[in-house]
């Protein structure tokens, strides 16, 4: 499932960084806190490496 908007995709980057025990879960904001506790490494990861060229900054 490729990331929509470049928001959502940094918003994935920044969980599956937590979940690897990169970064603490602590300094997540809220969009990454609920794909930290809902999506699987797997999926983050698909969602993070989608290309941003294209995308909108937000989606509208």
């Amino acid at each position: 499932m490729p990331a929509k908007s470049k928001a959502q995709q940094k918003a994935a980057g920044a969980a599956l960084a937590a979940k690897r025990g990169e970064t603490s879960k602590s300094e997540l904001r809220e969009p990454s806190k609920q794909m930290y506790e809902s999506m699987t490494e797997k999926e983050l990861e698909e969602l993070a490496s989608t290309k941003r060229k294209g995308k909108p900054e937000h989606k509208g």
